[in-house]
């Protein structure tokens, strides 16, 4: 069998000194995490991070910028997670929409925060994203390649 990594998109949503992100049930436990997902069949890696987004947290992103692409391999479960991180901004939000089964809730967290919580954190890219952006990391999305036929 091929060994194919499980291609992933995020997004860190800062506002005003503090970041998004979901509490979810994975496993059997509760986890923090960007909102974040898989790259779905024929979908372009930004529009996979908009959709998720919207899922998770029915707020409106439109990506602006990419923080890192980063590679991880979750030993527990021997899978390679290949991630896209992107920043961006929120259009608005949509309160009507029913959110991903596995979202608990919603929080806008301090980095302070977030790294207060690092036991609950779903991977060690949680905070290393919010790290990256805080330092300033900001690819165009030029770097992304276009889709070809």
């Amino acid at each position: 069998m091929a060994w194919r990594p499980s291609v992933t998109v995020a997004a860190v949503i800062e506002r005003g000194g503090r970041f998004l992100l979901v509490e979810e049930r994975i496993d059997e436990r509760l986890v923090l995490n960007q909102p974040a997902g898989h790259l779905d069949p024929g979908e372009s890696l930004a529009a996979a991070c908009r959709r998720e987004v919207l899922e998770e947290t029915a707020h409106h992103f439109e990506p602006t910028g990419l923080v890192g692409i980063y590679r991880w391999h979750y030993a527990a479960k021997d899978v390679t997670f290949l991630r896209f991180c992107f920043s961006g901004r929120v259009l608005g939000s949509d309160p009507s929409l029913k959110l991903d089964n596995e979202i608990v809730a919603l929080h806008w967290l301090t980095p302070g925060e977030l790294a207060a919580r690092r036991a609950e954190h779903r991977s060690p890219l949680v905070e290393k994203c919010v790290a990256d952006f805080l330092a300033g990391r900001n690819f165009s999305l030029e770097a992304l390649s276009k889709e070809f036929p």
